[in-house]
């Protein structure tokens, strides 16, 4: 490999993206026709958007002229309004236009808003197992991650996060439901992080990827109900999962205008504009798909039954989470995760991600500790998950 000269050493010291390893133990191999790869490594839909939504796509791409051409760097009005309409309903607060805007992906608006609040020196509380793409960007950007165990049942304390609290500290991100743990955080436990970082002139940053895929038929929180909720809270979602978008990268930020104001020199440093078609898809999704998108929660629910099932008849597994696209377990062997992943690449044709990519460097943990997103796995091929992992061993 080339020596790089120079490199930034914030960058150098960043972690590979855990995916992208984990496709590399696959390079080369072939798998026998009676036991295909399962791949549960990757929480990001492989099957296209519905036809309808394609073709609104196709449409735009031939007949508006407005989806070619760069945009306002916070999106497209139309998209901005539409958020504020359906999540003050959803969440029976108030949420205006102004207080919402567009990126180019859930990732973006995470690196976007965490440019707003810290620097290189600066904390940020992350519970563990935490999202490694979040990890990543504090990492790149020279910001200290510091770890909350959130302990067997994979929720965080307030007051455990509490004691982690210094004067370089900016900010508590959470994400519910959980990546990688699938657990959903109680709203009782949302407020009292929304108080704690309130307390302290601290953020809250919530990333609500998967809130399409919650279990629960009340709204998740009441953190938009707060009239001031704007003064603390910022709210993260993605497009990619409800939809199937994740080639057109969309998602959306919801935060105070002034907090919008500073991640608008981000956004157009880095992208000018988000993706059109991608706005134009989430758009039309937001406004006709919404019995399509209670289908595939309602799937989605059933395959988390199977998980819940499947490691019921597994009583040396331990399941500490699952949830949304996700299940995160204990494994029964005496090696570390990574041993164990590989392994079972080789012996199980089955692609997972080991705790230890979840988990800060040394945690004893991440050496037990399994993520499996079965989001493109139906519940046939979790039943063949499930008897391959009952005669593995690596």
């Amino acid at each position: 490999m080339t020596k790089l000269t120079p490199l930034n050493p914030a960058m150098a010291a960043t972690d590979p993206p855990p995916v992208m390893e984990a496709r590399r133990w696959i390079e080369g191999l072939t798998f026998p026709a009676d036991r295909p790869l399962i791949n549960v490594s990757q929480a990001a839909p492989v099957d296209l958007p519905p036809l309808a939504l394609r073709q609104a796509i196709a449409d735009a791409a031939v007949n508006d002229p407005g989806a070619h051409l760069y945009g306002p760097v916070l999106g497209l009005p139309a998209l901005r309004a539409e958020i504020a309409a359906q999540w003050s309903l959803a969440y029976g607060g108030t949420i205006a236009p102004e207080q919402t805007a567009i990126t180019q992906g859930c990732n973006q608006a995470f690196c976007a808003i965490l440019s707003t609040l810290a620097g290189a020196g600066d904390e940020v509380i992350l519970p563990t197992p935490w999202y490694f793409n979040h990890k990543m960007w504090l990492d790149m950007a020279g910001v200290t991650a510091v770890p909350l165990a959130t302990g067997p049942g994979l929720i965080p304390e307030a007051e455990a996060a509490a004691r982690l609290i210094s004067p370089r500290t900016r900010a508590i991100v959470l994400v519910s439901p959980n990546n990688p743990g699938g657990v959903e955080y109680p709203a009782a436990t949302l407020a009292a992080f929304r108080d704690l970082a309130r307390a302290h002139g601290l953020a809250l940053i919530v990333d609500e990827t998967y809130r399409d895929f919650d279990s629960r038929m009340a709204r998740p929180h009441d953190l938009f109900t707060d009239p001031d909720w704007d003064d603390t809270f910022i709210q993260l979602y993605s497009f990619s999962k409800a939809y199937r978008l994740t080639g057109h990268r969309v998602g959306a930020v919801v935060a105070s205008p002034a907090r919008l104001a500073q991640v608008e020199k981000f956004l157009d440093t880095v992208a000018i504009c988000p993706n059109q078609l991608g706005q134009i898809a989430a758009l039309w999704g937001m406004r006709n798909l919404s019995q399509w998108v209670a289908g595939e929660r309602d799937e989605i629910l059933a395959r988390k039954a199977a998980m819940i099932a499947g490691f019921a008849a597994l009583p040396d597994w331990k399941l500490l989470g699952c949830g949304a696209y996700f299940a995160y377990v204990e494994h029964p062997f005496d090696l570390p995760s990574v041993e164990v992943c590989k392994a079972a690449v080789t012996k199980a044709s089955v692609l997972m991600l080991p705790g230890s990519m979840f988990q800060p460097e040394g945690a004893p943990e991440g050496l037990r500790q399994i993520r499996i997103a079965f989001a493109n796995v139906d519940r046939a091929g979790i039943a063949e998950l499930f008897r391959r992992l009952a005669a593995f061993r690596p």
